[in-house]
């Protein structure tokens, strides 16, 4: 269930909804746990990035361009229909 907690995290805390001290984590620790996950990711490489890319722009140009047809359409059809 959702609301269930594990530990005895929710009890410590008394239901504040604050951390206590000893449960915060430290810049440092932070910034090691980042680095950390961070060797985890699969990178991807030089080809597939830009294959990536090309398809994310032309996606977005494809995009652009029924929602400027449409606008265009539209704006011609309320002048005609209120002059």
């Amino acid at each position: 269930m959702a609301t269930q907690t594990r530990g005895q995290g929710a009890e410590r805390r008394g239901g504040s909804g604050r951390a206590s001290k000893q449960d915060r984590t430290t810049p440092a620790l932070f910034t090691r746990q980042v680095a950390s996950e961070l060797r985890k990711v699969i990178w991807p490489t030089r080809n597939e990035l830009a294959t990536y890319t090309a398809v994310a722009l032309v996606f977005i140009i494809f995009m652009s361009t029924i929602v400027l047809t449409l606008d265009y359409g539209f704006t011609k059809l309320m002048f005609w229909v209120f002059g």
